[in-house]
């Protein structure tokens, strides 16, 4: 089993209380009988939960330096895994597989993230102070916990899939959702972003959606040729102070 081990010194103006600095341990937890490896990390038993939802990848180390920024700041941290215990595939062939196979399957998407959030509050955290975040397919995984009825607090993604599958609606969604994406995204296109914003308005499901301009698909992933420190910096903002907004 990969283990990541790293510490983080806390924020002088944390509201929490610091028991010591934090060290981040990698998880062994099941969901209906299967194993996953997911990452926590907090500053103090009992502060609220972030619940991280990686991208096509898998759970790798961006999401886990992510998780610790977000400990830094007075979260706990889990970091999801979506795929499996083991699996991070590194082809696009096989990345394309585990994300249909769960697309295919919103149910057990579903309770994937559920999953993960019952071994966050195992852990220790505030789960019924919660706000969900994603990244890429993360995104799209976590508008489908919105749409799920989930018991959050907020919904968040960065350059996540939009669209909404046939059958559902957002009727159910208890939580504030923020969408930040890439007006030069041509994966997700601002019809797509044109036609989330339509439905939430309709279903009176309180939101905000921020575009960056000139940021492509992918803008938030630290050395990829598709990073823009811009965007990556101003939704980063933006996202600090929806979880100052949702979970004081």
């Amino acid at each position: 089993m990969r283990k990541w081990i790293a510490f983080v010194l806390i924020a002088a103006f944390s509201p929490f209380p610091v028991l010591s600095a934090s060290m981040g341990e990698s998880v062994a937890y099941t969901v209906n009988g299967e194993p996953y490896e997911g990452y926590y990390v907090s500053p103090a038993k009992g502060a609220p939960l972030v619940l991280i939802i990686h991208d096509w990848d898998g759970l790798t180390d961006y999401e886990i330096k992510r998780a610790h920024m977000l400990a830094e700041m007075g979260y706990a941290v889990f970091a999801a895994d979506l795929f499996g215990a083991g699996v991070r595939p590194t082809e696009v062939r096989d990345k394309r597989q585990h994300t249909g196979e769960l697309y295919k399957d919103r149910v057990k998407m579903r309770a994937l993230m559920l999953g993960a959030l019952k071994e966050a509050g195992n852990k220790g955290a505030d789960a019924d102070k919660a706000v969900a975040m994603g990244y890429c397919f993360g995104g799209a995984a976590v508008l489908e916990l919105a749409r799920s009825g989930a018991d959050l607090k907020g919904f968040a993604t960065f350059h996540g899939g939009l669209r909404t599958p046939q059958g559902q609606d957002y009727s159910k969604t208890r939580g504030e959702i923020l969408v930040m994406h890439g007006t030069a995204d041509s994966a997700i296109t601002m019809d797509d972003f044109a036609e989330l914003a339509s439905e939430l308005e309709t279903a009176g499901i309180k939101h905000e959606m921020v575009t960056y301009s000139g940021a492509p698909h992918a803008f938030t992933v630290f050395g990829g040729d598709r990073y823009r420190e811009d965007a990556d910096k101003k939704s980063w903002t933006r996202f600090s102070a929806f979880l100052g907004e949702k979970l004081k």
